[in-house]
Order: structure tokens, then sequence, then C-alpha cells
């Protein structure tokens, strides 16, 4: 149950990183979902709920954390790679 929710993103991380094409991956997503899990976090302090639905939390923030990171340097780096192709 913890890591049910990051399952998903394992083949998606690993497509982006072999292919450096972070096209088809919206980033809103992982906005949705980092928004999501804070918010489920804060409201742990509130009103206990079980642990593992805390860690599963915890869990899928650092996963879209290192999504967001991944596809940031992919954009970037073909970004710059777009540039020099143009200047040269």
């Amino acid at each position: 149950m913890v890591f049910g929710g990051v399952v998903p993103y394992v083949p998606q991380y690993r497509d982006i990183r072999r292919t450096q094409n972070a096209d088809g991956f919206s980033t809103y997503v992982c906005l949705v979902l980092l928004v999501a899990n804070i918010l489920r976090i804060l409201f742990w302090f509130g009103r206990r709920f079980e642990s593992p639905l805390l860690w599963q939390s915890a869990i899928m923030i650092l996963t879209m954390l290192l999504m967001l990171n991944l596809c940031t340097e992919v954009r970037v780096a073909n970004e710059l790679n777009a540039r020099r192709r143009s200047f040269a």
C-alpha cells in the first residue's frame, strides 16, 4: 500500500532517463500530487490516521520531487542543445 502510488512512475522515470525526452510528461500532475500529499501530511497533525498512509504521502512527495528534477534536467539539456544548434 505504501509503494502502490509510486510504482506507475518507475517506468516513466526510466523511459525519460533513457530517451532524454520529457515531452509527454506533465509537470502539472506532479504539482497536484505534491499539493495533495502535503495537505494529507498537514491533516495528519490535526487528526491522526494510519501510518501507512502517512508514509505513502512522504514517499510520493519524494517521488514527485525526483520526477520534477529529472524533467527539468532533461528539458534544460534539450533547450541548451537546441540553442547550440541554432547558434552554429
